[in-house]
Parts: C-alpha cells; sequence; structure tokens
C-alpha cells in the first residue's frame, strides 16, 4: 500500500470511487443526488489536496480530499474497507496538518465511529441545506508536538 499525491491520470478511477463509495454510504439520499454531482467534483478535485491509496498491483484503493483543513471527503474501495486503507490516509493527512474538520451525515454511523475513533470531536449539530439532512460537524487537533514545524499546513482560524 502506497499513499502519493493524485496525478490527473487518476481522476476518473477517483470519480468512480468517489461516487460508488457515497452511494453505498448514503443510502439514505437518493442515487440521483450522488450522480447529479460527479461532474462538479470531477472540476472540484484537481483543485484540493488529494491524496490516493494504491495497491502493490497499482490499483486504486482509497484517497482524500482537502480544501484548506477541511476534509472534504475520505473514501475507501468496497474490497478494502476496514483493512486500513481509511486509516492510513487519514493518518497520512494527520501527519501534514495540525487542525481538521469535517461532516459527517448523522445518519452515517460507520463513519462517524470511525472518525471519533480517531480523535475528532463534536463542534455542532447542523442541517445541510442541499439534502436538508442532519449532520455533525467534527474536528480534530493534533498535539503541538505530534507535528514538527517544518510539516505542518497552516490552518486558518475558526
Amino acid at each position: 500500500m502506497r499513499i502519493r499525491p493524485f496525478q490527473p491520470s487518476d481522476l476518473e478511477s477517483v470519480l468512480d470511487l468517489w461516487l460508488s463509495a457515497n452511494l453505498s454510504a448514503h443510502a439514505f439520499l437518493p442515487a440521483s443526488y450522488w450522480t447529479s454531482h460527479r461532474e462538479a467534483v470531477g472540476e472540484l478535485l484537481p483543485q484540493a489536496e488529494v491524496w490516493v491509496c494504491q495497491g502493490a498491483n497499482g490499483a486504486l484503493l482509497g484517497f482524500a480530499g482537502l480544501t484548506g483543513a477541511y476534509l472534504s471527503g475520505r473514501f475507501v474501495a468496497e474490497g478494502f474497507r476496514s483493512q486500513g486503507v481509511g486509516r492510513a490516509l487519514l493518518n497520512h493527512v494527520k501527519a501534514r496538518h495540525v487542525r481538521l474538520t469535517l461532516h459527517v451525515y448523522r445518519k452515517n454511523c460507520g463513519a462517524l465511529r470511525f472518525y471519533r475513533r480517531e480523535g475528532f470531536r463534536l463542534q455542532a449539530e447542523e442541517r445541510e441545506a442541499a439534502t436538508g439532512e442532519p449532520e455533525f460537524l467534527l474536528a480534530w487537533e493534533a498535539p503541538p508536538e505530534a507535528v514538527p514545524l517544518s510539516d505542518r499546513v497552516p490552518s486558518p482560524t475558526p
């Protein structure tokens, strides 16, 4: 397993994984919600900080995307979930940031458990405007000694 920066040639594979993972994790939303956003996500991905996890054979196992200190998403291919891919991606991102925030739908219990176990704390309960679904804003902060100063990405103060 290897984590590397996103390359333009990854776009279609990453988009396919984004769509399949969202359809799987968010069955409480209509599939049309995700399919209708695929093109916009494809335009935004190259502008974001995206890390791709590849298997030994070069297959895409997962990816994580950020905008600044906001973790827009962490996605793992179905056959590789609960095998450390998501944690490896998250640890890779944590090593580069002193603070991370993200949103998770209240109904996405698996993701909520994962992020709480990984040290994220509840900041607010909100309702996503586009779907009307309740969601949580979560945040994680690195202990000061955990990230060398030379490797830290400054995070804007909320």
